[in-house]
């Protein structure tokens, strides 16, 4: 399905205190981003800038979007070479730098996908596979920062690789 797509989704402040942004202080950071027919989430600040560290915030929001497209797209990737996977996680970070004038970017991402594989004979396979899958990936295409890989392929019932 080749084409445009487009998304959309509501983000409501709901931190006002009862004196709105009268001060850097004075309000909540909380907000709550809807999508009809999905659960909605809750988000805030990161707590370094006055937030809830309980809620999501956008920089968690970015890693998990980057983390979860190269998943997805890495699982289709090793369809096409016939990489059977059974297990896949990841622990991905990133760093992000203010710049002093009350801005910032992420520097990098970096993801560290665990993958199980099914036989011995799929590994180079499945390891090449997060190439393709870095290709594909239209959050990491979407970026302007490297969005590195390092991945480590197991196969089920040995050590990793």
């Amino acid at each position: 399905m080749w084409g445009e797509h487009r998304y959309s989704v509501r983000a409501t402040w709901t931190g006002d205190r009862g004196t709105g942004t009268s001060g850097y202080r004075d309000y909540d950071r909380a907000v709550t981003l809807e999508i009809p027919g999905k659960p909605d989430l809750l988000a805030s600040a990161d707590r370094p800038f006055r937030g809830d560290r309980s809620r999501w915030n956008p920089e968690d929001l970015l890693l998990a979007a980057l983390s979860e497209c190269h998943l997805l797209s890495y699982l289709h990737a090793c369809v096409g070479v016939g990489v059977v996977v059974v297990d896949y996680h990841d622990e991905a970070s990133g760093t992000m730098v203010e710049d002093g004038r009350g801005g910032g970017a992420f520097r990098e991402v970096v993801l560290r996908p665990m993958v199980t594989v099914t036989d011995e004979s799929m590994v180079d396979a499945a390891r090449t596979a997060h190439v393709q899958a870095h290709e594909w990936c239209f959050i990491a295409n979407s970026v302007n920062f490297p969005v590195r890989h390092e991945p480590t392929i197991a196969v089920r019932g040995a050590e990793p690789a």
